[in-house]
């Protein structure tokens, strides 16, 4: 695997300064590591925010876990993966402890270092959540146009799961700001995307959404 081949590395580099007196490749070794290290923070902190939307559980590891990844990221000065960290811990901040408000310039930030690297995936999840902190601050008309650019960058990359996902938020919207036709129109068209994807769970939180907007 590419991370144990990255440590095996390391390791060399550690004999070259510890013995042969190579000073720079403690640097490499650092460069290395951390290269290794980000993206396995990343993945441990998705899967423990996975388990708190199964349990509500919160568990603080997850937020140090993207910090950590943020701040490593950086390091390498590697833009799309520090904008993936800064989304993820925007969202412990808003999702885990209900506080967009913190979560906000999180956002903020992850958008503007996607955008400039073209990282569209990162950009539709940090303006998806800058409209649900919009729609709570009653912003309602702001919370449409960036819930509707997420719908469309996800189109436009073939993310046809978080497509649908979006369209099931911009029906809670339409709901909520006295639109149910348009509401039903939306589910209507989530319902299509996944069904073509396979997006089961999405296709669950469609059934819900078209009950909590009949009752």
């Amino acid at each position: 695997m590419q991370g144990q081949g990255s440590v095996e590395r390391a390791g060399e580099l550690f004999e070259a300064a510890m013995f042969g007196g190579d000073t720079s490749a403690l640097e490499r070794s650092d460069d290395l590591l951390n290269a290794v290290e980000a993206p396995l923070c990343m993945a441990r902190g998705k899967v423990l925010h996975v388990r708190f939307l199964n349990d509500r559980e919160e568990n603080s590891e997850e937020l140090a876990l993207f910090e950590r990844a943020a701040e490593l990221y950086e390091r390498l000065g590697d833009a799309s993966g520090e904008a993936d960290a800064l989304f993820w811990v925007g969202c412990w901040h808003q999702v885990v402890k209900g506080d967009g408000t913190t979560g906000r310039p999180y956002f903020e930030r992850s958008y503007r270092l996607a955008k400039s690297v073209d990282d569209r995936m990162t950009m539709s999840y940090a303006i998806r959540h800058l409209g649900f902190a919009d729609k709570d601050a009653g912003h309602f008309d702001q919370a449409r146009e960036r819930l509707t650019e997420s719908v469309t960058l996800r189109r436009e990359i073939g993310f046809r799961p978080g497509e649908a996902a979006g369209l099931v938020a911009l029906a809670y919207l339409a709901a909520e700001t006295g639109n149910p036709s348009a509401a039903f129109d939306h589910l209507d068209d989530a319902q299509s995307v996944a069904e073509s994807c396979g997006a089961n769970a999405v296709s669950g939180w469609i059934e819900r959404a078209r009950t909590l907007i009949r009752s």
